[in-house]
Formats: C-alpha cells, sequence, structure tokens
C-alpha cells in the first residue's frame, strides 16, 4: 500500500437519473472521511434521460467527480473498461450506481487492502429484490461455470471490489474486445479475498437486464472462458456415432435371419430430424466462437467517448496523447 493513496470509484451510469444525487449524498462523505485522495469517474452509457446533465452538476459541485460520456450506449462491459482506463487510483473500486453495492463497506475494503491483498471482493449475503427464478437460474450460472471453466467464479460476487492498481494494469492491457468482467477479475490472479455485504433493494428505476439479455451475458461468459461448448460435441458425435454402429449391426443380424422387411417412416424420419438437429446446434455454437473472432479480428476499440469532464484527454486505449506523439 502506498504511503500517500489515492483511490479511484468507478461507476458505468445508463438511465440512473433518479439516483445520481442520492449516490453522491451516500458516497461523498464517506470518501472525505478517509485519510487519502479520490476520485469518482462516472461513465455516462448512452443514457437516454437526463443522467448526463445531473452528473455534469455533481462536477460543478465536486471537481473530484468526473464525467466519462460515451458516443452511444455500449453495453455495462465497455462502460467499466472506459472507467477502468482511465482511473488513476493506486486502488479502484467498481460499483454500481443504483446503491445495491453499499458505499459504507468501502473502508472494509480497504482495510483488507492494506493487509496486502491486491483484490478483494464484495459477497452478497442474500440476493435482495430477486424472485426465486432468478437465482436458481444465478446457482446454475455458477455451477455450470465452475464446471465448464478452468477459471473458478467466486459466488454471489459482482463487480462491486477493490483492484490494486497493478491488477487494473494487468485488465487495461488486455486487448480482447467481447469481456466478461466477472471472469477476468478471477482469471488475473493474485491475493484475493472477499468479504460479506447485505445488498440493498434498488432505490429508484428498474433493472437495465431482462431474461433475455441475462442468459446471453450467461452464455458470452462461458465461451469467453472455456472451449468446452465445442468441444463437447465431438463427444455427442462418437456416441451418436456408436449407437449407429450398433443399429446397423441388430439390422444385419435382423436381415439374415428373418430375411428382409419394409423399413419404418417413423424411424427414419426421427434419425433424419434427430441428426440435423444436432448438426444445426453443432454448427450455431461454432458460429457463435466464428462470431467472438471476426469481433476481434476487426480490432474495432471498445468504446468511443465523446467527451471528457475533468479528465486529462486520452485515446480509447487509455494513452496520453503525449504519448501517442512520442
Amino acid at each position: 500500500m502506498p504511503s500517500n493513496p489515492r483511490l479511484s470509484i468507478v461507476v458505468p451510469f445508463f438511465n440512473e437519473s433518479l439516483n445520481v444525487e442520492r449516490f453522491f449524498d451516500r458516497l461523498v462523505p464517506i470518501l472525505d472521511g478517509l485519510d487519502l485522495g479520490w476520485e469518482i469517474i462516472c461513465v455516462n452509457d448512452g443514457s437516454r434521460d437526463d443522467t448526463l446533465d445531473r452528473l455534469l452538476a455533481a462536477h460543478g459541485r465536486e471537481a473530484r467527480i468526473k464525467v466519462i460520456d460515451l458516443s452511444r450506449n455500449f453495453g455495462k462491459e465497455p462502460a467499466l473498461s472506459a472507467g477502468l482506463t482511465h482511473a488513476r487510483g493506486d486502488a479502484v473500486i467498481p460499483m454500481d450506481a443504483d446503491l445495491q453495492h453499499p458505499p459504507e463497506l468501502i473502508p472494509d475494503l480497504l482495510a483488507k487492502w492494506a493487509e496486502g491483498f491486491d483484490v478483494v471482493y464484495a459477497v452478497r449475503q442474500h440476493r435482495t429484490g430477486q424472485s426465486i427464478g432468478a437465482r436458481i437460474r444465478a446457482r446454475a450460472f455458477y455451477w455450470l461455470f465452475d464446471k465448464l471453466s478452468e477459471v473458478p467464479l467466486p459466488r454471489e460476487v459482482g463487480d462491486f471490489r477493490l483492484l490494486d492498481r497493478k491488477v487494473v494494469d494487468v485488465i487495461n492491457a488486455m486487448p480482447e474486445r467481447t469481456r466478461f468482467m466477472k471472469g477476468i477479475f478471477a482469471w488475473v490472479g493474485f491475493r484475493q479475498v472477499g468479504i460479506p455485504y447485505e445488498q440493498e433493494e434498488r432505490h429508484f428505476g428498474e433493472s437495465k437486464w431482462g431474461l433475455m439479455k441475462l442468459l446471453s451475458f450467461a452464455f458470452d461468459g462461458l465461451v469467453a472462458f472455456s472451449d468446452y461448448p465445442l468441444r463437447i460435441w465431438a463427444l455427442v458425435g462418437s456416441v451418436i456415432s456408436g449407437f449407429a454402429f450398433l443399429y446397423i449391426v441388430v439390422r444385419l443380424i435382423k436381415t439374415l435371419v428373418f430375411g428382409i422387411d419394409v423399413p419404418g417412416y417413423e424411424s427414419t424420419l426421427v434419425t433424419v430430424l434427430f441428426l440435423g438437429g444436432v448438426q444445426l446446434i453443432t454448427l450455431g455454437i461454432i458460429g457463435h466462437y466464428l462470431g467472438r473472432v471476426f469481433n476481434e479480428v476487426k480490432g474495432r476499440p471498445l468504446f468511443i467517448v465523446r467527451q471528457r469532464v475533468g479528465l486529462e484527454k486520452k485515446d480509447d486505449a487509455g494513452n496520453d496523447d503525449a504519448k501517442d506523439k512520442r
């Protein structure tokens, strides 16, 4: 831990107009009570309400509140990456703007950092405001991810955590475009520890994560950290081929013993449809992986910044213009 540490809070905002003032009213007094310098990096991810205006007004009242306005809605993971790219603290804490991540936990995160841990993640004790179905889906995802990926995810852990400067530098240097940040946080390693917290109810507004978006996000996470969905079809093909070979043997023996009978229409139709469905599923999974390769090869920036307020001008990779000129 540096002798004069500086803390960066990174917060993505998307249509969080009603939460802006309440969020800063709780967060800023806690940061002022810490014996260290701080900044809040607010990333406006293409909000369609007056979130940006409220963030700019907050910057006018407090210069340590800094604003990054993205050119459109890129999604939470790119917005979070934009904040990490621009954060300059010795420790960086990503958190949500809806106050489900309690700012009062920040001193506890810093205390663990002072003990020498590089990543301190907050572990939910209860999923407040979620249905039983949502909780079952979340548990199923964590179980499946642990089975398929070589990088286990800590259970009930979101983006709310403290990252040491060296961890942030490693993440910012990663070139991949399609990002599953929970997996990346786990993949980088370093000394990690969890601390419990009680997740609060969302104060205003509704969650931006619908069922289909969550399922797509979960599948992206699995694809990003495992090639098992590709390899499993070799096993499926082997099993199907084995059954097909046994069926051929049975048919040959039956033909030799009882003679030739009229083949069944239903069995032929079922076999053709089954094998066709397996082939289409296989092609779909291969296509998903190929699509990710296509996105990476294009090399488009992860995000585009429309304006920065209170921050040095940098490119989308986080480099100073002066460095680029050199």
